[in-house]
């Protein structure tokens, strides 16, 4: 049993790792729920598509309103803490909303604000999450401990949270909430447990503002991670468009129904899980640099293919490698940052790369439903492949300095 764990989780990454890798898994469980229960709670309440956009909306809009700040506290204070609290508050909304719905005192302005405070909560988790692993893992295991990260968040987050939250809610309303409610809570106790530095900060009080101009003047005067983060921003913005048009895709391009737009996402999760639970494999065998690029090229030909093809298998296949590419990537990305990036401003520069890459994507969101709607679904596809070939040629030469920066 130990051989197989010890295969799975290096022992080298030490006990402190092994509990803050079950913290994700389980708090990732639950946000998996939330991916089916949550729409499903909003279309119980309402069917006015406003309001149901709405939703979608108020959970992140705190990524604007709060996510720089939330950079300052995790600098600020006990990562640990913050990361906990943060988790048993969203256990205490969903709580609420659970007493609520057992009370038959539901409706839809109470589930739009729990959206709303859901996703403040979910800002300082994942801006302080990013932050951890770096404190309890050397630089050169950064690599194995994120795809280990990453390969348990495809499994429990796509894969087995949807369907398992959309049985419950088919049970009773209350019980996948209910189920969420003790994820974050568990998760929350289990990360509390574990023991790490405090994070350094200099002497004397210093203004929010002026802390948050530190985190942006770092990003941008370190060349590499100012580079991947440009290249990260406009990539999701060429992604974020097809994506906004997917489900429109498998419809009218491939002729496929809602069951099949199921399958050609669990195709790009399987490729997702493949990636991150082999690469350890790839890291060894092919520089990080090489890893980027061989990734962008295959998302720069995803969305030629799918502009090209009315085929779904050809379709499933593109998305099945490309799955591949994503966990590949985001492992690569986030711990390149993590390396590069010195403890202290670890929560700030995070924050404004997690800023950034939503941002990314909400733009690209606006543009794929803006090209589609003057000209096709088709078309959005063609102006991802023409931004991301584009892209890729102007930062080729830049991505091998980018893979190989520097520890902080």
């Amino acid at each position: 049993m130990s051989t197989v764990l010890d295969a799975i989780i290096p022992a080298r990454l030490g006990p402190r790792y092994r509990r803050l890798l079950a913290s994700s898994w389980i708090t990732n469980f639950g946000d998996g729920i939330g991916l089916a229960a949550g729409p499903l709670l909003v279309a119980s309440q309402t069917d006015d598509p406003l309001l149901v956009a709405m939703a979608s909306l108020l959970q992140r809009l705190p990524w604007l309103l709060f996510g720089l700040y939330a950079g300052v506290i995790a600098d600020r204070h006990d990562r640990r803490l913050i990361a906990s609290f943060a988790n048993i508050a969203r256990g205490a909304v969903l709580a609420v909303v659970v007493a609520m719905v057992v009370l038959d005192a539901v409706n839809v302005g109470v589930v739009l604000v729990a959206m709303f405070l859901l996703g403040t909560a979910e800002v300082f988790v994942d801006t302080t999450a990013n932050t951890l692993l770096p404190m309890i893992v050397e630089p050169d295991d950064l690599g194995i401990a994120n795809a280990r990260i990453m390969g348990g968040h495809i499994v429990v987050n796509q894969l087995a949270g949807p369907p398992i939250g959309a049985f419950l809610f088919a049970v009773g309303i209350a019980w996948p909430l209910a189920a969420q409610v003790v994820l974050f809570v568990a998760g929350a106790l289990l990360l509390v447990r574990i023991p790490f530095p405090l994070p350094v900060r200099p002497d004397g009080e210093r203004h929010a503002r002026r802390e948050i101009a530190d985190g942006l003047s770092w990003l941008w005067e370190h060349g590499p991670v100012r580079t991947l983060t440009i290249t990260v921003v406009t990539f999701n913005i060429t992604f974020g468009a097809t994506m906004a048009v997917m489900v429109l895709y498998v419809r009218e391009q491939l002729g496929l129904g809602d069951v099949g737009f199921g399958v050609l996402t669990t195709m790009s999760a399987l490729g997702g899980l493949l990636g991150s639970w082999g690469y350890g494999w790839l890291q060894k065998r092919v520089s990080l640099g090489n890893i980027m690029r061989a990734g962008l090229v295959i998302e720069t030909g995803t969305h030629l293919t799918l502009a090209l093809t009315s085929t779904a298998a050809v379709a499933a296949a593109v998305l099945f490698v490309f799955g591949i590419h994503e966990a590949a990537w985001g492992t690569t990305a986030v711990t390149i940052r993590q390396r590069a990036v010195p403890t202290e401003l670890q929560g700030r520069v995070s924050a404004a790369y997690m800023l950034g890459v939503f941002g990314g994507l909400v733009a690209g969101s606006a543009l794929g439903g803006l090209i589609a709607q003057v000209w096709s679904v088709t078309a959005v596809f063609w102006f991802a492949f023409v931004g991301s070939a584009i892209i890729l040629v102007v930062i080729w030469r830049t991505l091998e300095r980018i893979a190989h920066v520097e520890p902080a």
